[in-house]
């Protein structure tokens, strides 16, 4: 493939480089001017006038003038050869500019085969208004032809005029006048041949430029509209404007099929819409390539474009043609230039061995060939007619199969993703199917999991705060009985009262017997807040319990001068497996202890301590109630929600014994409680003692029990 692309290349420059031969007969050329064609068949083979053609500077001469003066024995003093501008023509020792205005006379003798048919000139863009007589008869005008700038109106145009010789002589007379551009003149060939075979040759050509033009301007659109639609990628972008720019120079240039459909079209707007498109030209072409080929052109080169081609557009857009028509060469040269620089970078991207880098550095050759010649056409230094939208045209369907292999190659990896999506999707649908089951295990895991953490954050919450609380209750309770035992051991040391020594040491021993007893207290209650204690629940009767727990404690109340009666009533009747409860018998016995202790502690001497057994409903389930009952002086009823917390203590005048406590008792007692399921609470009105009632709930039915 590299092979023939190669042969291609080489084919294309060496056809460009032949075609100012054609084949035939050799070149016949005007002198003096005069062409004698009566040795050629126009019918068979149209004719360029080329040649020396008379030649009168800065003189509006009409057919009847120059009769007149060759009339009068004045003849053509200059000749100047067609085609070419009168630019830089010698005349009278200086050399001409470009603008001026001048006539033009070429005498043509006919064959007798071609003098009776019907003959046709193809008038090509004469810079820049122009007259033309055939055989005396105004043929053509194109523009105003005028002697100043302000007397001509320039435009642009081909033609095809039609006429029928008279005799074996054929005059042409063509008046010139240019003072818009750099170049004035006949600067392009006209050709003279049989009508019909001239007008096939332009219409073949027409057709030929119309085929061009529109597949660059429909694969620009096309290009154009692929980017709207996908903007992340610019390559469509810059070929659409590329591809589309170019399409519309060819309507420009050429036939110029762009006047021949708008005749009435601002000349300059035209002139400088060419120009703007050669000057973008170069800086669209590199975007282009920055984006198939990325991290090949260097920023400085991207700088330089970008500054390079903005001056041209500003000095295209500000000046007259007169002006910006003289750069003509310079913006050549810089569009050369990007194309070199590109070829450069296509060659180290092909060496990368990057995908479709050869490629484009072949068309891209075939290009810069094309447009390299119509720069030296234009600059009247190639014979070779207008060929760069034909390189173009090859250098877009290049580019097209460029781009439509990246977006078949796109396609096919998003089909195959596609694909591999769809097959994922449906190992996913399988896991999908048991995702249901999973999810429950591993919300059940879950759960467990949190309700694990919840408990042992609340454990944790209920250590802190019972050693809080026992940080509090040290300070608060343990600092006087010690700040006061602290006096008397001071008053001992000092000798303060000798005599009282035995006393006050008997009063710090009982302190500190106190603050022992309190301070296991203490740590006993600040365990069972925190669920520290461990309970050895069991079966047990609780008709039983309540009477060993009676006949344990009698004495013990009973010599605290105190009556201690047991109740049971007819509960007896039912058995002892109808009343049996789940319980730690060594630690309820502690709880029930302090409730009788607490009891005996508020009851006068004489009084009455009453334990005794019902039962009741709560909550739907059969639940036992104990009760201890004082004949106290009772508990003021706002208090009875706070007998319950830890250090809590109430002492009240008239009792004949002094009252001593922790004031943990009842909060132990609350907790043995709860943690067997039951609740305690307190009656009393303040004035004929108090009762405490503790329900614990029961089994239903009967099973085996311990007694």
């Amino acid at each position: 493939m590299l092979h023939i692309a190669i042969a291609v290349v080489i084919g294309l420059a060496v056809s460009y480089m032949l075609m100012s031969a054609p084949p035939g007969a050799p070149k016949l050329q005007s002198e003096e001017g005069f062409l004698d064609l009566t040795q050629a068949s126009l019918s068979k083979r149209p004719q360029k006038l080329q040649g020396e053609w008379e030649f009168y500077w800065h003189k509006l001469l009409s057919p009847e003038d120059i009769r007149s003066r060759m009339a009068g024995g004045e003849m053509a003093e200059r000749y100047i050869y067609i085609p070419g501008s009168w630019l830089d023509y010698p005349l009278d020792g200086q050399e001409l500019s470009g603008q001026g205005f001048a006539t033009f006379r070429l005498v043509i003798e006919l064959s007798g085969q071609d003098r009776n048919g019907r003959l046709a000139l193809r008038l090509p863009t004469i810079f820049h208004a122009y007259k033309l007589w055939v055989n005396g008869e105004l043929l053509a005008e194109t523009g105003v032809v005028g002697e100043d700038k302000h007397g001509t109106t320039p435009h642009l145009a081909t033609k095809l005029v039609f006429f029928q010789p008279k005799s074996d002589t054929v005059e042409l007379v063509m008046q010139v006048a240019n003072f818009h551009h750099k170049r004035g003149g006949i600067t392009t060939d006209i050709e003279l041949g049989d009508s019909s075979v001239l007008a096939a040759k332009t219409n073949l050509k027409v057709a030929g430029e119309m085929f061009i033009t529109a597949s660059l301007l429909v694969i620009g659109m096309y290009h154009l509209l692929l980017y709207v639609l996908r903007r992340k990628d610019r390559a469509p972008l810059y070929f659409g404007l590329f591809t589309l720019m170019f399409g519309i120079r060819s309507l420009l240039v050429g036939e110029l099929m762009f006047t021949q459909l708008l005749p009435h079209f601002p000349w300059g707007l035209q002139f400088k819409i060419e120009y703007l498109i050669l000057c973008l030209s170069g800086y669209i072409i590199s975007m282009y390539f920055d984006c198939i080929f990325p991290d090949v052109l260097s920023r400085w080169f991207r700088l330089g474009t970008r500054i390079v081609t903005s001056g041209l557009c500003l000095i295209v857009v500000v000046t007259p043609a007169l002006i910006y028509s003289q750069l003509l060469l310079p913006i050549g040269m810089i569009v050369v230039l990007h194309m070199v620089y590109l070829m450069l970078g296509l060659a180290k991207a092909a060496v990368r061995r990057m995908e479709g880098a050869l490629i484009f550095l072949l068309v891209s050759v075939v290009a810069l060939v094309t447009v390299i010649n119509d720069f030296l056409y234009f600059n009247e230094w190639s014979r070779i007619g207008n060929t760069s939208p034909l390189g173009l045209l090859i250098f877009t369907i290049a580019q097209l199969i460029l781009l439509s292999s990246r977006y078949t190659r796109t396609a096919t990896n998003e089909e195959r993703i596609a694909r591999e999506l769809q097959e994922a999707n449906h190992k996913l649908l399988e896991i999908n199917s048991n995702l249901e089951q999973i999810v429950m295990v591993r919300t059940h895991a879950l759960s467990a999991a949190h309700e694990d953490l919840r408990t042992s954050y609340e454990r944790l919450l209920h250590s802190e705060q019972g050693r809080k609380k026992l940080l509090a209750y040290i300070t608060h309770d343990l600092r006087m009985p010690l700040s006061s035992m602290l006096g008397y051991v001071e008053a001992v040391m000092d000798m303060v009262k000798p005599e009282r020594n035995e006393q006050y040491l008997k009063y710090i021993r009982d302190n500190t017997v106190r603050i022992n007893r309190m301070i296991g207290e203490l740590s006993f209650l600040s365990h069972l807040e925190t669920g520290q204690v461990a309970y050895r629940m069991e079966p047990v009767s609780v008709i039983h319990f309540l009477r060993g727990f009676y006949e344990q404690y009698e004495l013990v109340v009973r010599d605290a001068r105190l009556y201690f009666l047991l109740d049971t009533g007819y509960m007896e009747d039912q058995g002892p497996g109808l009343l049996v409860a789940e319980m730690d018998k060594q630690r309820f016995e502690q709880a029930l202890f302090n409730l009788v202790s607490n009891a005996m502690k508020f009851t006068a001497s004489g009084g009455v301590v009453r334990l005794a057994l019902t039962t009741d409903e709560v909550n739907n389930t059969r639940c036992a109630v104990i009760s201890v009952q004082d004949s106290g002086m009772g508990i003021p009823p706002e208090q009875l929600e706070q007998i319950f917390d830890r250090n809590y203590r109430y002492d009240r005048s008239g009792l004949d014994k002094v009252v001593e406590g922790s004031g943990l008792g009842l909060a132990i007692c609350r907790e043995i409680v709860q943690a067997h399921g039951g609740s305690v609470r307190a009656e009393s009105d303040g004035k004929t003692g108090s009762i405490f009632y503790v329900s614990l709930p029961l089994y239903s039915g009967s099973r085996e029990v311990t007694t």
